[in-house]
């Protein structure tokens, strides 16, 4: 009878063969809030911030202060709540949680949550909006641009076979 600290032996006194375990290198992973910010460069302007100019740039910008002027991005604009904004914007995606006053555009989505404020022109290819969000302007969205040249000043178009218009 063996003891729980020694170990056990065969018949002929020998102790068994146990071959070492095999142990893999371990490589730490980052974690979920890294891996985001090393593929999605985010440019974050904070509450108490405030900026007046242009924002260019194909990075993703997230505001929450307040900004006057421009934004021309190739990614996303995030308007966090508690943000104001008296810009032109012009991006993929626009989500708004905050106040804007003057024009957007979206090449893909404009999401206006429930805390959002848009008074201004909305220009999307679609449109997501939250109970409770507020907007004064007009909307135009899920056209594609060859739907959108078909009407002039709001009035639909037919065009003859030569071309011109009717």
């Amino acid at each position: 009878m063996a003891l729980w600290n020694q170990t056990a032996q065969d018949e002929s006194g020998e102790k068994p063969h146990v071959e070492p375990a095999m142990t893999m290198p371990v490589t730490p992973s980052p974690s979920p809030r890294e891996h985001i910010t090393k593929d999605r460069r985010e440019s974050v302007f904070g509450p108490g911030v405030a900026i007046e100019g242009k924002i260019e740039g194909d990075a993703d910008v997230r505001i929450a202060g307040k900004f006057k002027g421009d934004i021309h991005i190739k990614g996303d604009v995030n308007i966090e709540k508690g943000a104001h904004l008296s810009a032109k914007i012009h991006a993929a995606t626009v989500t708004i949680a905050g106040q804007i006053e003057g024009n957007v555009v979206a090449s893909a989505q404009v999401k206006l949550l429930e805390s959002g404020q848009l008074i201004g022109d909305l220009k999307a290819n679609t449109l997501t909006v939250a109970a409770g969000s507020r907007m004064r302007g007009q909307v135009e969205f899920g056209w594609s641009e060859a739907e959108a040249a078909k009407f002039v000043n709001g009035h639909a178009h037919e065009t003859s076979k030569n071309g011109s218009a009717k």
